[in-house]
């Protein structure tokens, strides 16, 4: 059986390289929607303890490249990144949205670093992982400050222990985002995230699948927070 396996691969190499690349791009979703539910209300309560996981990811990773020809290793330095950049923020500062997307951007050397031609081999898919992630920050902070939704976040973190309070804060956020402005900057700035998701799509490169991968979840776990403000 598994020499059977083996002879159709190798008659089929785009068809494993398909496989390959679409699983790259669906952990590449799982690693920016998924763990976002867990490490937010971790560092809620235990920062430190959440800046030290950020170790065991990149010692994972690192052991993962050395030892594995696979991309897993790299995907997970770059998730490393997001993971130790969110830490950072939510864990100290996340009453200051200002600070938010600068703080995201702190692992953008490394992720540069990554990528030269050097490095490449190496690093490049979990960079490419990261640089997505870090776009679709960029991208969600900006319609923040277009729809004017920054003063609500604000807010949100000052109150954030005070159920009764946050109500008001968060139904005022979603009549904001329902006007004409707020519905035409969404779309607006949502369609561009879904181009560049697309597009990247065409190329057979594992690392900008990742990046795919990162950009489009962007728009799912916007989308469920959108939902669960929507509901309270």
């Amino acid at each position: 059986m598994f020499s059977y396996i083996v002879t159709l691969q190798n008659r089929n190499p785009l068809a494993l390289l398909r496989t390959t690349n679409i699983t790259v791009w669906l952990v590449a979703v799982f690693l920016v929607s998924v763990p976002v539910f867990f490490e937010a209300p971790l560092v809620r309560f235990a920062p430190w303890l959440s800046l030290i996981i950020t170790v065991g990811w990149l010692s994972l990773s690192r052991h993962l490249i050395e030892t594995d020809r696979s991309p897993w290793g790299s995907l997970l330095w770059g998730f490393s990144l997001t993971w130790l950049c969110g830490s950072l923020y939510w864990g100290w500062l996340r009453w200051e949205p200002l600070w938010h997307l600068p703080v995201e951007a702190i692992a953008l050397p490394w992720a540069i670093w990554a990528l030269q031609p050097s490095q490449r081999k190496l690093y490049d898919i979990g960079a490419c992982f990261y640089l997505g992630s870090l776009l679709g920050t960029v991208v969600t902070d900006l319609y923040f400050a277009i729809a004017g939704l920054m003063p609500h976040w604000r807010s949100l973190m000052l109150v954030e222990n005070d159920l009764s309070a946050i109500r008001p804060i968060l139904q005022s956020a979603v009549a904001q985002v329902q006007s004409g402005w707020g519905i035409a900057w969404a779309v607006a700035l949502g369609s561009l995230l879904v181009m560049l998701g697309v597009r990247s799509l065409r190329y057979t490169e594992l690392r900008y699948w990742a990046f795919s991968g990162a950009i489009l979840s962007t728009i799912l776990v916007d989308s469920i927070f959108g939902m669960v403000a929507a509901l309270n």
